[in-house]
């Protein structure tokens, strides 16, 4: 009982006022353990939480409405829980804005009895600009603040499936690699800037996202700092034209400096495209260049769409590298949008996406 009231104790002094939700009070005490391979886990919201394979999962960033419940089982399954982390640049210039944002940061994550905190901040900055600058001193005082304040957390910070300036992101990617301890490399919406033919293409091609990890590592970031990012969703284009060659040409939406984007399709969670799958015209069709699969259909109106995605198939090469290139890990946005209901096709499907994370 002596004991008890010892931990009880002290996870009141270390989180302040809050009572700790877990029926078990060691299950709010932070997640110190580092695992040799991060399964990073973005969550939304709702409760198919309770069907991820939670014998891979180390880290779940909470990007929905806190729930405890998913951080009482997460601890007790060893897996971090981390807050999401957003803000407009242009406030945090100021150096009080900045220092108050963190401060906010850090005491809502001791009061959720969180493990730290990812920095999701995809807005455009030009290099060298003042939010250039605050953004790099941004990631390094809240690493800074959360290691000192939260013994054990972790703070990542996500970055775009390339260093090169995609969608005008030209971050400090090297600084801000040394301060946090690790990136979560997006490698998804590769088409988010289309240069080229105005045409549907695949979310996330095997060559493009595999060769953006050398240009990290020929950065000299180190490879262990680098999570990979998989797509569990994809794109449903409506085409103006579908050519016998089954080239889906699409509507002109500019994006920052390019004249057409992937905005021209719908994002369509892994659940609806199985389903849609079912009713396309061509069925299931592999593109070699890309290493990705996708199809067409008609809607009601008689219009074609093309849809690309992922699936195991395309995903498995892409984790056989995270080991090979020595990557720290993989994960995917996000974790709710497999089909996690009892009927046995969508359970077998949704049980391939998640060992596809594994590798060949």
């Amino acid at each position: 009982m002596l004991r008890f009231l010892v931990l009880l104790s002290s996870l009141l002094l270390v989180c302040g006022s809050s009572v700790c939700p877990c029926e078990r009070p060691e299950l709010c005490q932070q997640v110190h353990q580092d695992r040799d391979f991060e399964v990073f886990v973005f969550d939304v919201g709702g409760k198919t939480w309770k069907s991820y394979n939670w014998s891979m999962v180390t880290t779940v960033a909470t990007f929905g409405k806190y729930d405890p419940e998913l951080m009482c089982f997460a601890h007790s399954k060893g897996a971090r829980v981390v807050l999401k982390g957003d803000v407009p640049l242009s406030y945090i210039v100021d150096q009080t804005n900045r220092t108050a944002w963190i401060t906010e940061k850090v005491n809502i994550a001791k009061s959720q009895f969180m493990d730290g905190i990812n920095i999701d901040i995809e807005q455009a900055v030009e290099e060298g600009s003042p939010e250039y600058h605050a953004l790099t001193s941004l990631v390094k005082e809240t690493t800074e603040a959360f290691h000192r304040e939260i013994s054990g957390s972790q703070v990542s910070f996500d970055v775009a499936w390339s260093p090169k300036c995609i969608d005008k992101r030209c971050y400090d990617y090297v600084s801000i690699a040394e301060s946090c301890d690790l990136l979560f490399v997006m490698s998804y919406d590769e088409q988010s800037q289309i240069t080229g033919e105005c045409i549907a293409l695949a979310n996330a091609p095997l060559s493009q996202s595999l060769n953006a990890y050398d240009q990290y590592v020929d950065l000299h970031i180190d490879p262990k700092k680098l999570v990979m990012g998989v797509p569990w969703y994809g794109y449903d284009y409506p085409c103006l034209n579908l050519s016998q060659d089954g080239i889906c040409s699409i509507p002109k939406v500019p994006f920052r400096g390019a004249p057409c984007s992937d905005a021209a399709g719908r994002q369509k969670p892994y659940k609806w495209i199985m389903k849609q799958l079912n009713s396309s015209t061509s069925g299931r069709l592999w593109d070699d260049k890309q290493q990705a699969p996708y199809f067409n259909y008609k809607d009601q109106t008689g219009q074609f769409h093309q849809v690309w995605y992922d699936d195991p198939q395309s995903i498995c090469p892409k984790a056989s590298a995270v080991k090979a290139k020595g990557l720290r890990g993989i994960g995917m946005w996000n974790g709710n949008i497999l089909d996690y209901s009892d009927e046995p096709v969508a359970r077998q499907q949704t049980a391939l996406m998640w060992n596809a994370l594994l590798g060949c």
